[in-house]
């Protein structure tokens, strides 16, 4: 069974060994394949119209199937490989060991928010962005520059206590614990990590950036938190609700599997605190 790690416990081999299979995906195209899926749905995902990985009950679910993809494409360049999480809780500061030059490299230069050093770097030649927003085919940071801290553990447990999973309308607008992860509401968790690295992670190209899967891997970890705080509460709605995905609807794009498939991660792996 796979164990995700919190990414500060990583050995220096561990670190190696997920950085060579990443920068192996994206040179054998697999990688982009997710950054164009991720963007598609981004872009299509809308208050008002048809909604599945954002502003809607499935965002946890669909990111916790994209993430699951994700790390059996490591898997396949690397068995041994497991996609770490970072708790920006407690890893807070642009000088964590997360951004250092041996593991995702640090925050962008001011003139342009190129980063200039890890494995990442434009300079490598192992990193060059052909889905993209812009002309700029170099990945791109600007660590603590949204004008906001990252959030406390105090803020997330604010929003942990919330019982109910979602509500009407289902979207950006919602009360309820999903959305509120999701940071549209209330103390902003999700989406305002999302703009405290800037750059790509800014954009619907987000999993541009590496960091993408491991701050999604922490908001899948705080999602079965919550349902080991509130075990009589489920996954909402549950049927014939127009526009968002029920509890046993299929999601796209892949439309082999359902919210209720994929309540309990442990069927597909652990995290090192179960």
């Amino acid at each position: 069974m796979t164990v995700r790690k919190n990414q500060a416990t990583l050995t220096a081999d561990e670190k190696r060994r997920l950085v060579a299979a990443l920068v192996e995906l994206k040179r054998s195209g697999r990688y982009d394949a997710f950054v164009t899926t991720h963007n598609a749905f981004i872009m299509g995902d809308t208050d008002t119209g048809a909604r599945t990985g954002h502003r809607s009950p499935s965002f946890l679910p669909w990111h916790r199937r994209f993430l699951i993809e994700f790390e059996r494409a490591l898997k396949s360049v690397d068995s041994s490989v497991a996609l770490p999480y970072w708790d920006w809780t407690a890893d807070r500061s642009p000088r964590s060991s997360l951004w250092a030059p041996d593991f995702l490299g640090g925050t962008g230069r001011p003139l342009d928010g190129r980063v200039t050093d890890g494995p990442f770097a434009a300079s490598t030649g192992n990193w060059p962005l052909a889905v993209r927003v812009d002309g700029r085919t170099y990945l791109r940071r600007s660590l603590g520059g949204g004008g906001r801290d990252l959030p406390t553990r105090a803020e997330v447990d604010s929003v942990l206590a919330m019982s109910t999973y979602d509500m009407a309308p289902w979207n950006s607008v919602s009360d309820g614990f999903r959305n509120h992860l999701e940071g549209w509401r209330g103390v902003n968790l999700h989406n305002r990590i999302h703009v405290w690295v800037g750059g790509q992670m800014a954009t619907g190209v987000s999993p541009n950036d590496p960091v993408f899967w491991l701050h999604h891997a922490y908001v899948d970890k705080l999602w079965a938190e919550w349902q080991r705080r509130h075990p009589g509460s489920g996954y909402l709605p549950t049927g014939g609700t127009p526009d968002v995905v029920d509890l046993e609807e299929p999601m796209r794009p892949w439309n082999d599997v359902r919210p209720a498939d994929l309540l309990d991660h442990r069927a597909y792996y652990t995290f090192d605190t179960d």
